[in-house]
């Protein structure tokens, strides 16, 4: 039985002008998790990745920790949801830049309530999928892993959206449990799923073994 490890990427830059790039401090947990890794001597057979910068960025991150990794296949169908686009779909006045607490829990509100209504099919934000267009990409790349590379250990790199429609379809999970999943993945963390060849199944969710240190603790970021 193989092992498919799912990683939500490094800290981004979040409330930037592009978030779609690692932070210093992203870039440290993604090589701090390479390193973790080749301590544990864990070898990959294969490597699945999103198409976005800080997919690519994550995944170099890693490599350089574990000094070498396979080719990765990318997969758009990894690729995150447009937050933005989501809010704007339901709140159509501009927001300021959340750059306090409580414009930052303004922010995660209107982003929770607007995944709810998209998942139910209320809004179709621009430039998005539809949900059973989303989910069904990440159903799609579970699929992949489990037809052939059952026995085999796979590294994803994604975001947290995908990897909470991931767990939320080996779980069965309901929309609002997938959002609070969503909203509970923390920057690098490692979930895991056994692969056999008739089914995936959780095997350890969101956790930063690679940061469990004291002098990792300022490490720890959830966007």
């Amino acid at each position: 039985m193989g092992t498919l490890y799912l990683v939500r990427h490094g800290q981004a830059s979040f409330g930037a002008d592009d978030y779609d790039q690692l932070s210093a401090l992203g870039r440290q947990q993604a090589v701090r998790l390479g390193e973790y890794w080749r301590s544990k001597a864990v070898p990959f057979d294969a490597v699945v990745t999103g198409t976005l910068r800080r997919h690519t960025q994550t995944l170099e991150g890693i490599a350089e920790g574990l000094q070498g990794a396979p080719a990765p296949l990318q997969l758009p169908g990894l690729n995150e949801y447009d937050s933005l686009a989501l809010i704007r779909a339901i709140h159509t006045e501009p927001l300021p830049r959340p750059d306090t607490p409580a414009l930052y829990r303004q922010h995660f509100r209107l982003l929770c309530d607007a995944l709810a209504q998209w998942m139910a099919g209320v809004i179709s934000p621009q430039g998005m999928p539809s949900w059973d267009d989303f989910s069904g990409g990440v159903r799609a790349t579970l699929e992949q892993v489990r037809r052939d590379h059952t026995g085999q250990n796979v590294l994803l790199v994604s975001s947290g959206g995908p990897i909470a429609a991931a767990v939320g379809e080996v779980l069965g999970t309901a929309p609002e449990v997938t959002i609070a999943l969503n909203m509970r993945i923390r920057n690098s963390a490692v979930t895991e799923f056994s692969v056999s060849p008739k089914r995936l199944m959780l095997q350890i969710f969101n956790t930063l073994p690679h940061l469990d240190a004291p002098e990792y603790a300022g490490w720890i970021t959830h966007a």
